[in-house]
């Protein structure tokens, strides 16, 4: 995604690559997002709290739908949701992934059309299914053979319901082992290599109440490369020209999941999504034609490259400590609201704001507040040598997997979302109380 930012006296557009499109500096030291000063919302909504950045959501959107005119886009819910962003991914024009009752009933709820939402998930409670039954989701993907006699029997015989199947096509892909979901023996999908996923194919075929429009494959998250999503459409269509020799199948639909990888931090690289675009529906017009098949209707579903390079997240020093070689600046937040530090080992940014400093650069390592020596946000990062108690951090690229992978950890409250646009500010999510945590203890 090419992305243009606003330059000011220290700031250079290597500085902020990493930041909004709508990031300036309106005076040195200090950063605005959006129009707002990041200090006045911190002075407003104290901290930690997250910023989302509303004009970069709609336009990551937009390209998304530039760049696969032809393709379902898919916003994945799990990166993170709120009534707001619903309301924003509709009227873009884009769909939801969703992975349970409580994401699909709040997309539901906000207004969201159900037809427009496919239901995703490896183990699928009773509560997820019916949901999605009740509400009319427009496709549920069926990752399990399980499933296929569950959401059968749920339908009923008079029943009707779309599904997918999520199909393990066998690529290693993903920046971390641990968000790698395309390779063979892990907990996700049915795998071709072992027929697991025609046989499950073929029993869904034997339900009448079940009809399959397509298949699914996620290969993982943080892939910069485009080459593993070509090797995922090549297996894929394999596999539609099989099942066409087989059953007469002609599948309309190819879901290609998401897994767009972003940087974090500048020069780092970044998934190109125009190459992506071009060279994958090149490889599924050409497999399609050497297999003889209808070129299905592609989706894809970003989540992490729609809201990630769209977030900020601000915190307050707490206290700065030296130890022997090591300068450690503790914030007011850490692995309770930004865990993935502490699962992937993913490093940030981090950047002083609200005061110019003309200290020269020190090497640091920003922690957390939390009890676990892995709380640990960034580093060997630079930042000015006279860092000290009250100063605020901004942490760039703070939109995914952050709220909605917070925790209630030492009961510290989950922080709020403010968003930005043209000069204003607005709560969207507000911050979790110690009364809501307390209202929650009903033990007495």
């Amino acid at each position: 995604m090419t992305t243009v930012h606003a330059t000011a006296t220290t700031a250079t557009s290597a500085d902020l690559s990493v930041w909004p499109a709508s990031t300036s500096e309106p005076r040195r030291g200090d950063l605005a997002v959006g129009g707002v000063p990041l200090t006045e919302i911190a002075d407003r909504f104290g901290t930690p709290v997250y910023v989302l950045d509303e004009a970069e959501v709609r336009d990551r959107c937009r390209t998304y739908r530039d760049a696969f005119p032809d393709a379902e886009i898919l916003y994945a819910a799990k990166a993170f949701l709120c009534r707001a962003l619903v309301h924003w991914v509709d009227e873009e024009g884009l769909g939801l992934d969703v992975c349970s009752a409580g994401e699909l009933e709040l997309a539901v709820t906000t207004g969201f059309p159900p037809e427009r939402i496919v239901l995703h998930g490896n183990a699928k409670s009773p509560r997820d299914l019916e949901t999605a039954l009740r509400l009319g989701v427009g496709r549920i993907v069926i990752d399990s053979p399980s499933e296929i006699a569950r959401l059968a029997a749920a339908v009923g015989p008079d029943g009707h319901q779309k599904v997918m199947v999520r199909v393990v096509p066998g690529i290693s892909a993903g920046g971390h082992e641990k968000i790698r979901t395309g390779t063979d023996d892990q907990k996700f999908g049915l795998s071709i290599s072992d027929g697991y996923a025609q046989h499950a194919i073929a029993r869904i075929l034997d339900q009448p109440q079940l009809e399959l429009t397509g298949l699914h494959c996620h290969l993982g998250s943080q892939i910069t490369s485009v080459k593993p999503y070509l090797s995922a459409v090549r297996r894929m269509v394999g596999l539609m020209a099989r099942l066409h020799q087989q059953h007469g199948l002609v599948l309309p639909e190819l879901d290609l999941g998401g897994g767009h990888g972003i940087a974090y931090r500048p020069g780092e690289e970044a998934l190109d999504l125009t190459t992506l675009a071009r060279k994958v529906r090149m490889e599924l017009v050409e497999a399609c034609a050497a297999a003889g098949l209808t070129v299905p209707r592609l989706f894809i579903e970003p989540g992490r490259a729609v809201v990630g390079p769209a977030g900020v997240a601000l915190y307050r020093v707490l206290s700065v400590k030296h130890t022997g070689e090591h300068t450690y600046v503790a914030i007011d937040g850490g692995m309770s609201d930004n865990p993935r530090p502490s699962l992937y080992g993913v490093r940030y940014a981090p950047r002083l704001v609200g005061r110019h400093s003309t200290a020269a650069p020190t090497r640091v390592t920003v922690v957390g507040r939390h009890c676990e020596a892995g709380d640990i946000l960034a580093t060997a990062v630079e930042l000015p040598g006279d860092i000290r108690l009250g100063d605020l951090l901004a942490v760039p690229v703070a939109g995914a997997y952050h709220l909605s992978m917070a925790s209630a950890y030492n009961m510290v409250g989950r922080p709020p979302v403010a968003a930005v646009r043209d000069g204003r500010a607005r709560l969207l999510v507000r911050r979790e109380s110690f009364e809501d945590i307390r209202h929650r203890d009903v033990g007495l």
